[in-house]
């Protein structure tokens, strides 16, 4: 068949030979593929030129997608089970404290686990759930810093002042800040965000009005330890500790079992903020993905498409399409019809 497809070499054949493969052609093509109608998609040599862009089918999907999904995915399942840690460790100490029972062991074994988890943190939360158990519209986790001595007070102290700051082993790229005399700290913050956001680094005020930076988790060990500022050379960075240490609870008196059950309630709402912020982020990148519905003419066109290539004789799409519907069965097919 494929021979009789191919084009006739002027070179090599007469025109009578070319008529003839032509015709013998013609008639293998139409006992091979019965149009399915007169306005059938089959390619013809003559086909005009598509008059629209070709119909893109399936999910439209990118890396980005993809991996603001799969971020949210373990975080959301990271953050269940750190809750579910969490309201056990809840009832336990509030059972010990009301002296309806007495669950020194349990309450042990259960922040031991909570510990176990914690520290799993980075490997099973998909990289989006950072120290303070927090989610941020999907972004990877950041870690939050201070530098020692380069605080407001500091700062604001004295005339107009200008500062270099250089991240990375290898010195980075020389940025630098202009502070000025009767800049508010939120000011100040702003410009120092926007002098080294170009090396990733941000910079905001925690609540008493004091600078907090905060880097991605990912490249923060090889940050640490690298970051230089013009008059002071390399300075100490100090990571923010974890908001959550079940390991320097102490359950030996009412006081500490009181502070122990009060950080559990803290953290516990911190998580279902979490998971609330992770499902907004999980529902919109899926949202992206939302396809519009394929017009009838166009459904009739792709299953013209499909037929036509079914009766064919091409090895090729004969095989592509089997390789396709292995494995599909009629209930699933029926499962997927009724989501539409």
């Amino acid at each position: 068949m494929e021979a009789a497809l191919r084009p006739a070499n002027p070179a090599n054949q007469s025109i009578g030979n070319s008529a003839a493969a032509a015709s013998t052609a013609a008639a293998v093509r139409t006992s091979a593929v019965k149009p399915a109608d007169p306005d059938s998609r089959v390619v013809t040599p003559n086909a005009p030129a598509p008059t629209s862009a070709p119909l893109q089918r399936g999910i439209r999907w990118n890396a980005n997608t993809q991996g603001n999904v799969a971020r949210a995915q373990q975080a959301l399942d990271y953050l269940e089970r750190v809750a579910s840690q969490l309201e056990a460790l809840k009832a336990d100490l509030s059972a010990k404290i009301t002296g309806r029972a007495d669950p020194a062991r349990q309450i042990e074994a259960r922040s031991q686990q909570l510990g176990n988890l914690l520290e799993a943190r980075r490997k099973q939360s998909g990289g989006g759930v950072d120290a303070q158990l927090d989610f941020s519209d999907g972004q990877p986790a950041q870690t939050r810093f201070r530098i020692r001595g380069f605080d407001m007070a500091a700062l604001q102290s004295g005339g107009q002042q200008t500062y270099a700051f250089s991240v990375g082993s290898n010195g980075g790229p020389q940025l630098t800040a202009t502070i000025e005399p009767g800049m508010t700290p939120e000011e100040i913050a702003a410009r120092l965000d926007r002098t080294l956001s170009p090396v990733k680094v941000r910079v905001s005020l925690d609540k008493d009005q004091q600078l907090v930076f905060s880097a991605p988790e990912a490249e923060w060990v090889g940050m640490k330890d690298a970051i230089a500022i013009s008059g002071r050379g390399r300075v100490d960075a100090v990571e923010e500790p974890a908001s959550l240490a079940p390991e320097q609870w102490n359950i030996g008196n009412p006081d500490a079992l009181r502070q122990s059950l009060r950080e559990v309630l803290q953290a516990l709402a911190r998580v279902r903020r979490a998971q609330d912020a992770a499902s907004s982020a999980l529902s919109a990148a899926m949202a992206d993905t939302a396809q519009q519905a394929i017009p009838e003419v166009e459904l009739q066109a792709i299953a013209g498409d499909f037929a036509a290539t079914a009766a064919s004789h091409d090895y090729q799409s004969l095989l592509a399409i089997t390789s396709a519907l292995v494995g599909v069965s009629r209930d699933r097919v029926q499962a997927l019809l009724g989501l539409r």
